[in-house]
């Protein structure tokens, strides 16, 4: 594996650590290694989408916020690459998670897609696609 490999692999645990906070009600990981450049897009679980790196930070704000502390993620890759300034991944992202609403712990599972552009020297979050994941999907 070469050096830029390596240092995306490094990179993906940081994301899964992003992802923790995130579930937690901590919005901030996640808007340091989001985009602050367009194009950035965002495709919800609920089948919502948003265009652009400002209304996409807004909208990751608005939604941790409805977490509450004590839930827990962890990422499921099936394949991820990095080539020159693009990477991804692919996979599903497995919770528990308290919602602000709720009296008991909700498990969710997403399907993800994520896109990430090099920035600076830097991997920048500029694509998400989270949708529900059902167990009969897998084969």
């Amino acid at each position: 594996m070469d050096h830029a490999s390596k240092q995306f692999e490094q990179f993906m645990k940081q994301r899964e650590e992003v992802a923790q906070s995130y579930v937690n009600g901590d919005a901030e990981p996640l808007a340091r290694i989001s985009t602050l450049l367009n194009p950035a897009t965002f495709f919800g679980p609920a089948g919502s989408y948003e265009q652009g790196a400002r209304k996409v930070l807004a909208t990751n704000e608005h939604a941790a916020a409805q977490f509450q502390k004590g839930s827990n993620s962890r990422f499921e890759i099936f394949h991820m690459a990095m080539s020159g300034d693009l990477a991804y991944w692919v996979g599903i992202q497995h919770a528990e998670v308290r919602m602000k609403d709720r009296a008991a712990a909700v498990s969710m599972s997403l399907r993800i897609s994520e896109l990430f552009r090099l920035e600076d020297g830097a991997w920048k979050l500029m694509h998400r696609h989270a949708d529900a994941w059902a167990p009969a999907d897998k084969e």
